[in-house]
């Protein structure tokens, strides 16, 4: 369940991006952005950590800003897999500066929708509350 609640809310934040950046777009119906939300959580659950590990360094220098090149990049990705022969879902961008005004967009709303949607066991101050 909780899966699908996470599948689901990158699904808002990818909508919410296309809506506020211009530059980002998508073509087709609902079912695609759930596609496109699975690809992306894919790409952040497999790709990122590796990412994120190389790029340790560069993090600590930055205090922190070489994340959002890191998540950038992620977003790239996304976009460049679901736009593929492969599967063509209509997700594209016009350059750069879309796509990283766009990952910035899908990291705040992800998040702020992530504080309302709480798991009962998650833990807190290393103490699991049920």
């Amino acid at each position: 369940m909780r899966l699908l609640i996470r599948w689901v809310v990158i699904a808002i934040a990818l909508w919410v991006a296309v809506l506020i950046v211009p530059g980002l777009s998508k073509d087709g119906n609902i079912w695609t952005w759930f596609i496109v939300a699975a690809i992306f959580g894919l790409v952040n659950a497999i790709i990122r950590p590796f990412v994120l590990l190389l790029s340790c360094p560069l993090v600590v220098l930055t205090l922190g800003l070489f994340v959002l090149v890191v998540n950038w990049a992620m977003l790239s990705l996304t976009i460049w897999i679901s736009s593929s022969d492969v599967f063509n879902l209509g997700f594209t961008s016009d350059g750069f500066w879309p796509t990283f005004w766009g990952a910035i967009v899908i990291s705040i709303v992800s998040g702020i929708l992530n504080i309302f949607l709480k798991d009962n066991n998650e833990k807190k101050d290393g103490v699991v509350f049920k």
